[in-house]
Parts: structure tokens; C-alpha cells; sequence
């Protein structure tokens, strides 16, 4: 970028009623805040950086959804302070691109796992076109290193000739067990207005020790640990309980999407206590989507968060 430009903070206070709520009950919400209707200089530098994003968006019936595209970097550029553009080389699932098209609320988390950078870009879709796709961005912000594991990323080297799966189903199975069990990170999209104009959707990141996830049959135990205390997920399921988990095997490049409902507990059972977390959210799976081989990138575990010598596992 030739020249740099600086967008302001919003002064006004940039959460939706469900927001507010949440911060009431968690006993306050963020000291401060540094939430923006366009993207800064650096902002727009990382997007045009990555090899990945995490997007979310709605689907026909108007729930979340969440999911990963990839491309080389570069594939994702920022014209100006407002627009993201998503090219033509961007590997899509094609399930959630054929959902896309102008006016589709969208939710951007740009993630380096490599460095435990992240930021968000909230918005809505402009234009596709064969070029790809254009993101008019409504809403920026960063959110901090906490909680995520650094991993190398590198291109799969599979046989050309190997052809990814799609099992659905409306409970979870034995490769989904086995998945969720050992997971140290996930991503989840929430919304709130997401079938009115004026609504918007998230898609954030959760991370943990390795099983951090407690699995009960169909449903699923997820501790909330402290962060910038935004509650940008918990306030939009305080409106609408809709979400979609996003679960990647990052060995294999395999994916695990989950829809269903969520619950919000905040006054913990003593039996349920989870060293360093807050409270609990419960998440009821209606819908199991697993795919193999689904992404071209791979993952190496190099160092997990120091955040986690904070946290405890499940008793």
C-alpha cells in the first residue's frame, strides 16, 4: 500500500443487545474496545498474506455455517479499507459456495497458526464474478494469541488421484468421537438478524488441551475460558441458540462440521468444574457432516499455547 490510512475506532458501542446481556451476566464486559467499520493498513496486509481463512455464513434455512477456504497466498486481497477479495484460485467446499451470492452475511477469521496472529472482518457479500468473490467488509477487529497452538503449514502430498468423501448424518459417529476426542482447536459460527439485512454472522476460534471438548452422547461440553471479553459468540446465542462447529484434522486435511443448538451455563455445577474456565456452553448436534481429504494444506503441531499451563482437562 502506497500511503498509510488510519481507521478510526467506532465511539459508539459496537455490540448488539445479546452482547450487552452477556457481558451483565459474565460480571462486565471489555475495558475498552477496538472494533472498526473498515479494515486498517496492517489488517489488510495479514489477509493479503494467508494461505487460509475461516468464513461463515448461513445456509438455506438460515443457520450457520462454518468452514475453511484455502488458496496460495495472495488469494485473498484488500483493495480498499472496506472490500476483501476472495480470487479464483481460492479452493472452496462446494457445498458452502453454491450458499453464497450478494447481499449473504458473511464472518472472516483470518488465523496464522504459524504466528497466533488473528482477525476478524465481518460483512456482507458484494459480487461474484469469475474472478472470485468481493467482501464488503462492515466491521474489523484483532483478537488476541491466546489459547492457540503454533503449527506449520505446508501443501499436502497425496496422489492426485485421491477423492474426498462425504458422510452426513444426524448424530455423531465413531469417526466423529475419535475426531472431537482429540482435538486442541475448533471454530465456531454464530449470528444474530441472520435472514434481515441489518444481520451478521461470526466465526470464531476455540482452543484447549487436546479432549477439552467433553463429548455426552450427541452433545458436546465446551469450557469458556477468559479472553477479550467481547462475547461476541455467547451474546449472538443469547439471541438465536443456532450454531455450526468446525472441527479440522489437521494431519489428514480432513473436516467435521456440526449444526445444532447451543446453551449457555453460567453458574457451573460444582461436578462440572473445569480449571480456568468461566462457565460452560452445551452444543445438541442435529447435523454431522464429515469429509475426507477436504483441504490441500496439512499442519504440524510445533508449540502449544503457553495460555494452556492455565487450564485444566476434564475430571
Amino acid at each position: 500500500m502506497n500511503t498509510a490510512t488510519i481507521v478510526p475506532v467506532r465511539k459508539e458501542v459496537p455490540f448488539h443487545a445479546g452482547e450487552l446481556r452477556a457481558h451483565e451476566l459474565a460480571g462486565g464486559g471489555p475495558p475498552g474496545f477496538a472494533i472498526r467499520d473498515a479494515m486498517p493498513d496492517q489488517h489488510r496486509d495479514f489477509f493479503s498474506m494467508l494461505q487460509y481463512v475461516m468464513l461463515a455464513t448461513t445456509d438455506a434455512d438460515g443457520a450457520p455455517v462454518a468452514t475453511i477456504v484455502t488458496g496460495p497466498a495472495g488469494f485473498i486481497d484488500a483493495p480498499d479499507a472496506q472490500l476483501l477479495h476472495i480470487d479464483e484460485r481460492a479452493h472452496w467446499q462446494p457445498d458452502v459456495l453454491a450458499l453464497l451470492q450478494p447481499g449473504k452475511p458473511v464472518g472472516l477469521l483470518g488465523i496464522d497458526l504459524g504466528n497466533r496472529r488473528r482477525n476478524r472482518a465481518n460483512g456482507v457479500v458484494r459480487r461474484i464474478d469469475a474472478h472470485g468473490i468481493e467482501l464488503q467488509v462492515t466491521q474489523s477487529f484483532g483478537n488476541c494469541p491466546k489459547y492457540i497452538q503454533v503449527r506449520d503449514v505446508e501443501h499436502a502430498q497425496e496422489n492426485a488421484t485421491t477423492i474426498g468423501a462425504t458422510r452426513v448424518a444426524d448424530q455423531l459417529d465413531a469417526s466423529a468421537f475419535d475426531m472431537i476426542a482429540h482435538a486442541d482447536t475448533f471454530f465456531v459460527a454464530s449470528g444474530v438478524d441472520m435472514q434481515k439485512t441489518e444481520g451478521g454472522v461470526d466465526v470464531s476460534h476455540k482452543g484447549g488441551h487436546p479432549g477439552f471438548v467433553r463429548i455426552d452422547g450427541n452433545t458436546l461440553t465446551i469450557p469458556d475460558f477468559v479472553g477479550n471479553r467481547y462475547f461476541n459468540t455467547l451474546g449472538n446465542l443469547l439471541v438465536d441458540d443456532r450454531a455450526a462447529l468446525l472441527f479440522v484434522d489437521f494431519s489428514n486435511g480432513n473436516l467435521l462440521h456440526l449444526q445444532g443448538h447451543a446453551e449457555i451455563v453460567w453458574k457451573v455445577p460444582e461436578e462440572e468444574r473445569f480449571d480456568g474456565a468461566e462457565r460452560l456452553w452445551r452444543f445438541h448436534v442435529q447435523r454431522m457432516q464429515h469429509t475426507t481429504h477436504a483441504i490441500p494444506l496439512r499442519w504440524t503441531l510445533k508449540e502449544e499455547s503457553p495460555a494452556l499451563a492455565h487450564i485444566g482437562h476434564w475430571r
